[in-house]
């Protein structure tokens, strides 16, 4: 999952892995995250067929956007509506990807931050090439998630730090 691929092909259905993402909690503990990553193809209809099995129980969305193409952008509200009359208002952070293509951009800050305000959420310009910013989406996205847990869930899952 941690590497960049030139010859990437674009989602047909669903690519699914895992990430585990560690936080910290307190001065010298930290929580484990284990993230279940859908990559799922923007096609509204084909993403409609697969909400039910895919997308029940999702607690969060990173929405990404290919700057170098504006209709990933322009997608994002609906497909993001979609998904969340099946989980419920979710928090969904758009990474908008790409940043390493600069003279092909399609889409601007202006219309990067037009779109998040519109659906309620951050955003933040990424670059899966450069792995610039990535880790940071995942970790922004996982830290909500845990914000809104009970404290007991957090204790639960807790290990110590490694120095």
């Amino acid at each position: 999952m941690d590497q960049f691929d030139d010859e990437y092909v674009r989602t047909i259905g669903a690519n699914v892995s895992k990430k585990e993402v560690f936080l910290p909690l307190s001065k010298n503990r930290r929580t484990r995250v284990d993230m279940m990553i859908w990559d799922v193809m923007g096609g509204r209809n084909v993403a409609e067929l697969c909400m039910m099995s895919q997308f029940k129980g999702m607690q969060g969305i990173l929405a990404v956007a290919d700057v170098t193409r504006r209709e990933t952008l322009d997608s994002i509200d609906d497909w993001t509506s979609s998904v969340r009359r099946v989980t419920g208002n979710v928090p969904v952070h758009i990474l908008a990807n790409k940043t390493d293509l600069e003279n092909q951009f399609d889409s601007d800050r202006k219309d990067v931050a037009k779109y998040s305000r519109r659906i309620g959420s951050p955003f933040i310009f990424t670059s899966a090439k450069t792995g610039m910013n990535v880790e940071r989406g995942f970790h922004e996205l996982a830290q909500w998630i845990l914000s809104k847990k009970s404290a007991s869930i957090r204790q639960s899952a807790d290990i110590p730090l490694v120095p």
